[in-house]
């Protein structure tokens, strides 16, 4: 069997590890992948992501039997339509279906319609200053401001007063930082509660919900600093228990998942669902349109069985629950961080210390790094992904061992929180 994963970061490195323990045994090929995927499968540097009839004549030409579309923009932009038309096996959803994600503005209204519980909302112009400043006078701080297209997980602010309020609309309405993204804002009550990640691997009408997972978005210790796309994550969510995740499922995936197929745009792939969770009552934050990242390097730890038959068989149109397991384990992923990130930061700058990993319950996925002859050197935001795992579900212990083989990695400039999964120990 041959699998093409599209994209090139820790998502994608942690699908390709997990197809690559598989007993098929498939040829594997990432587009473009990066150093780690190198270690496991063919990178295809040669070809953009975002060239699509390239991309559909190198399936053609290698036989390719299935494609994962790992990033959110191939697959807003078309790239599984276009491959499905060809006949070529796809996990990941049309873009009508993916502008669950591609754009805030139509989710929101979509839960709306659905009934689905999320936060209070309106959807303005980005040129409507003064009346996005008067809903949000209305609905009190702290409030939330979205661009409605895609921002790369950082266009989301939190506005706790009117000085931050005023300095966000600077960012979003006349500097436009995020481009054509914001040219729709949605202006959102602020919820309180615990975070917490589920993802439904759907053909359209069934599903199986992976095990959950909590992500860290700020940048720093504490949830202080600025919305990044993600600096950790640990799995399962010790904040879901059966009966949440019965809720959950009956008010949110059900239902998302019955509207998209109502509303002409049946949903194939990984549905994402970013929730906040008060007094036992989950509300959408978000839902995205593929596996998010950094919580994949987490959930796919906690499964056992083919991942890849799973995904095969939701590519093929008839879902086959039960091709994976949950195990009893716990996963932690710390991100290292690029000085200035989420920001401007530095890039090619040498990676020490990953030629000393020798815990085998740790796993490094890169994220943002590129190679020059033998050394490893930094190229994003989001540079690596560490990732522990305890096959006996022993949390403390996961977080050391991952913590350990972080003291082992630098480059200059090198952060990351040292609190991931650690509120879990306090509950």
């Amino acid at each position: 069997m041959r699998v093409l994963i599209v994209g090139s970061g820790g998502r994608e490195h942690a699908i390709a590890q997990k197809i690559f323990n598989d007993l098929q045994k498939p040829e594997i090929f990432c587009l473009p992948g990066n150093p780690g995927t190198f270690r496991i499968a063919e990178n295809i540097t040669n070809i953009p992501e975002n060239d699509f009839n390239s991309i559909l004549d190198f399936c053609l030409q290698k036989t390719i039997d299935l494609v994962v579309i790992g990033p959110e923009i191939p697959l807003v932009n078309g790239l599984a339509d276009i491959l499905r038309r060809e006949g070529i096996s796809v996990f990941g959803p049309s873009a009508r279906a993916a502008r669950i994600e591609g754009d805030k503005s139509f989710s929101k209204k979509f839960m709306q319609k659905y009934h689905i519980p999320t936060a209070a909302f309106r959807v303005f112009s980005s040129e409507d200053v003064e009346n996005i400043r008067e809903y949000c006078f209305t609905l009190g701080f702290p409030v939330v401001l979205k661009a409605s297209g895609l921002a790369a997980g950082k266009g989301v602010l939190i506005c706790y007063s009117q000085e931050e309020l005023n300095s966000a609309l600077e960012d979003l309405c006349y500097k436009h930082i995020f481009g054509d993204a914001s040219k729709q804002i949605v202006v959102e009550e602020f919820m309180e509660g615990e975070e917490a990640s589920v993802f439904a691997i759907t053909d359209g009408v069934n599903f199986l919900c992976l095990p959950s997972a909590r992500d860290h978005k700020r940048i720093f210790d504490g949830d202080k600093g600025k919305n990044t796309g993600g600096m950790g994550a640990y799995s399962p969510a010790n904040n879901i228990d059966g009966a949440l995740q019965k809720k959950i499922e009956d008010t949110i995936i059900k239902p998302a998942i019955a509207g998209l197929h109502a509303e002409g745009s049946p949903f194939s792939g990984c549905l994402y669902a970013g929730l906040m969770i008060n007094d036992g009552e989950p509300k959408v934050v978000e839902f995205n349109c593929r596996f998010g990242d950094p919580e994949t390097q987490v959930v796919l730890q906690n499964i056992s069985g083919s991942f890849l038959d799973l995904l095969s068989s939701v590519a093929e149109g008839k879902i086959i629950p039960e091709s994976v397991v949950t195990n009893s384990g716990v996963a932690v992923c710390v991100v290292l961080a690029s000085e200035g990130y989420p920001e401007n930061y530095s890039k090619n700058l040498p990676i020490d210390g990953l030629n000393d990993i020798d815990d085998t319950d740790v796993s490094i996925f890169h994220a943002g790094t590129k190679s020059e002859g033998e050394k490893i050197l930094t190229s994003g935001g989001r540079v690596l992904g560490v990732t522990g795992f305890d096959k006996h579900g022993n949390l403390p212990e996961c977080i050391k061992k991952t913590y350990e083989t972080v003291a082992k990695i630098s480059f200059r400039g090198m952060q990351f929180r040292r609190d991931i999964a650690a509120k879990a120990l306090t509950r």
